[in-house]
Formats: structure tokens, C-alpha cells, sequence
């Protein structure tokens, strides 16, 4: 059988590994390749206090919560896009269909208008508040995706880690700010709603994640986790709006059949 090793080999062999971890990890660091530091932003979750219907053939884009209460949602996909009034118990008014070769985003009620992207057609639609009627068109550069009214400014998402800032008569760009986590940009801001308390909400495309923005610096706040039920065959989740006066949200889906009333945690 071998011998055992001497001592002496055991100490230099150990001195040496110890060495090569210290050296690996400099190298490591200096490629960039390093683990981040542990975030520092909060994460809350939701809780659920209440369900409502909701048509579950709508391919929601856009929701917001109207002066009278009544909720204003506006659907994509190219031929079906609409734009329409919902209440919690699901009785919807004011239908309006988009052209058929357009697809419909997000949308915003701005005083007595209500403005509706669209996708990756450059045009902003404009309507009445009262009836959802089209009064207008603006065109924009770039993709349509989010867009919330924060009282005295539009803020609008395309898909990127910038939101940008519209005048809401005219909706020409007034500025801009990009969304950061930990210092690092945060892509693919989808649905957005402005609160109350003067921050933005935006949801990852594609997650259940809701950031909590602070729209003049562009610093996440907070991670929300809004992991709800939805039918098997439903798509993602897009659609927060605040609901006035209250802690509470609507959120709901792409093709989702609930309207759920929802807190976040402390």
C-alpha cells in the first residue's frame, strides 16, 4: 500500500490551494463575473381581498380606473384590439373597436380624455373620457406599450428600461428616465400605473413582477410578487390600476377571467 503523505506536502498543498481560491476570486472580480451583492429593495407580495368577473376573451393591454369608478380596458392583437368601460361586476359599455390593422396597448384617462397606445404602429388615439369616442391621433417614434397619468404628465413604457414623459394635451415627449434596480437597468417595463402616493408601478413582461418606481429618479423601491391564479390557457399578467382612495389594485391578465382586488403586503 502507499505511504501517507508526509506533513510537510500537506502544508505547502494546502497553502497553495488557498492561494489559488484567493487569486481565482481577484480574477473572477476583475472579469466582471463576481455574484452581485444581495438586493437591498424590498419584495413584498399581494394579497387578495376581492374578485370580480372579467371577459376572459379580452387580451388586456391597458387598465385604469375612471372618475365614476368604472374600470376602462384596452385589448390587443391585430383585427380584435378594442378599447372599452367594465364595472366589478363585469357590465361592460362603451365598446370601440380599433382599426383592424392595428394593435391596441395601453391606456391612460387624463382629465376628460382617455389616451390609448398602440403596439408598433407609431399612433397615439385620443378620446373622449365620457364616451371612449376617438376625438384624435398622434404619432410617436418607437413601440407603444404602458402608459399611466400621473396627474400632470403621461408616462409611457416601450418595452425598455426608459419611461418617458408626455404632455398629456398634446402628448409630445417632455423627457425621460431610465428604470434602475440595485443600479442596474430594468428591462422589458410592460403595463404601468401611476398611485397615488406619486409612484409608478410597471410589471416585467413575461413575470408576475410589479416594480414600484419612483418616476423622477428612476429607483425601483420595491419588488412585488403577484403570482395569481389564471385559467390554463391564459397569457401573462398586464394590467394594474390603482383604485382611488383606497390601498388597493385591480389587477388581471392577458385573457384572464378574474378582475382581482388586491393589497400589498406591508
Amino acid at each position: 500500500m502507499d505511504s501517507p503523505p508526509r506533513p510537510a506536502r500537506r502544508a505547502v498543498t494546502a497553502a497553495t490551494a488557498a492561494t489559488a481560491v484567493v487569486v481565482l476570486g481577484a480574477v473572477l472580480a476583475a472579469c466582471g463575473t463576481a455574484p452581485p451583492p444581495p438586493s437591498t429593495v424590498p419584495t413584498p407580495r399581494v394579497e387578495v381581498v376581492a374578485t370580480h368577473p372579467f371577459d376572459p376573451t379580452s387580451f388586456t393591454q391597458g387598465l385604469d380606473v375612471a372618475p365614476d369608478g368604472s374600470v376602462v380596458v384596452g385589448t390587443g392583437l391585430t383585427g380584435r384590439s378594442r378599447i372599452y368601460r367594465t364595472t366589478p361586476d363585469g357590465r361592460q359599455s362603451d365598446s370601440r373597436p380599433l382599426d383592424p390593422g392595428l394593435f391596441g396597448e395601453g391606456v391612460a384617462v387624463a382629465g376628460d380624455t382617455v389616451w390609448q397606445l398602440t403596439w408598433t404602429d407609431g399612433t397615439a388615439i385620443r378620446r373622449d373620457a365620457r364616451t371612449l369616442a376617438e376625438t384624435g391621433r398622434v404619432p410617436y417614434d418607437g413601440e407603444g406599450w404602458g402608459l399611466c397619468f400621473d396627474g400632470r404628465r403621461l408616462i409611457m413604457s416601450d418595452g425598455s428600461a426608459d419611461l418617458t414623459f408626455r404632455d398629456p394635451v398634446t402628448f409630445a415627449e417632455t423627457g425621460r428616465v431610465t428604470v434602475r434596480r440595485d443600479g442596474e437597468p430594468v428591462r422589458r417595463l410592460n403595463e404601468l400605473d401611476c398611485a397615488e402616493d406619486g409612484t409608478v408601478l410597471a410589471n416585467v413582461w413575461q413575470t408576475d413582477t410589479i416594480e414600484r418606481i419612483a418616476p423622477d429618479t428612476g429607483e425601483v423601491t420595491a419588488e412585488i410578487t403577484a403570482d395569481l391564479p389564471r385559467p390554463a390557457d391564459a397569457d401573462v399578467l398586464n394590467g394594474i390600476a390603482h383604485i382611488p382612495g383606497t390601498d388597493r389594485m385591480y389587477l388581471t391578465g392577458k385573457l384572464w377571467d378574474t378582475l382581482y382586488e388586491v393589497r400589498v403586503t406591508p
